[in-house]
């Protein structure tokens, strides 16, 4: 009997606290990260590169889905204080990170292999480039437009790099898409050298296995 309450009550227990432990330190890691951000050649001086969705996607294959998405949230609230753009920037960062790890872990969670955690982070980095675009065409920058950029200074910068830039969709798709789609493939290479050695660190003594 004593055995029994352990499986079904105890061990849970344990993963729930150490899996909202870790995702604490990992969405402040994420934000640590989100902060060390630079600009790139051939891109808006606008629009940042950063790896602060490497520990969500981390996290999301450690623990779940769900967790990795805790960490996109919880790094966007740490980030608000900061915001520079009425916190759009990081509405829009977290439904796109979102979108990412969300993808990727759910892939995993259904068959934890190698392989199958490349084709869900993959599948995720593609999923948040498509997010990318419908986030930014239809959330960000009519937002933007109305409360912090005309309309014309957006496509003045996309213009001094690639004059044929006639539109913003054609701006999002051309620079932001392919760009967004980079940082995410960033991201999985770091996460699948790493991954293998951090991930006991992470789950502490328990081998948890779905």
């Amino acid at each position: 009997m004593k055995k029994t309450f352990k499986k079904t009550f105890k061990k849970p227990n344990i993963i729930s606290i150490r899996a909202l432990t870790v995702t604490a330190i990992m969405s402040a890691l994420s934000f640590a990260l989100m902060m060390i951000e630079f600009s790139v050649p051939f891109m808006p001086p606008f629009i940042k590169f950063d790896v602060s969705e490497l520990p969500a996607l981390i996290t999301s294959f450690a623990f779940g889905p769900q967790y990795g998405v805790l960490v996109c949230l919880l790094k966007n609230v740490l980030h608000m204080p900061l915001s520079q753009t009425q916190y759009v920037g990081e509405l829009s960062n977290f439904l796109m990170g979102a979108v990412f790890v969300f993808v990727a872990g759910a892939f995993y969670k259904k068959k934890k292999t190698r392989n199958v955690a490349f084709l869900g982070a993959m599948a995720g980095n593609f999923a948040m480039a498509v997010a990318c675009f419908l986030v930014n065409f239809f959330i960000t920058y009519p937002i933007y437009m109305k409360i912090l950029i005309p309309k014309e200074a957006i496509l003045g910068m996309y213009q001094a790099i690639l004059p044929a830039m006639d539109s913003i969709w054609k701006s999002i798709l051309v620079f932001n898409v392919p760009f967004t789609f980079a940082k995410g493939l960033v991201s999985v290479i770091i996460t699948f050298l790493i991954y293998r050695k951090l991930s006991p660190i992470l789950k502490g003594k328990l081998e948890y296995k779905s």
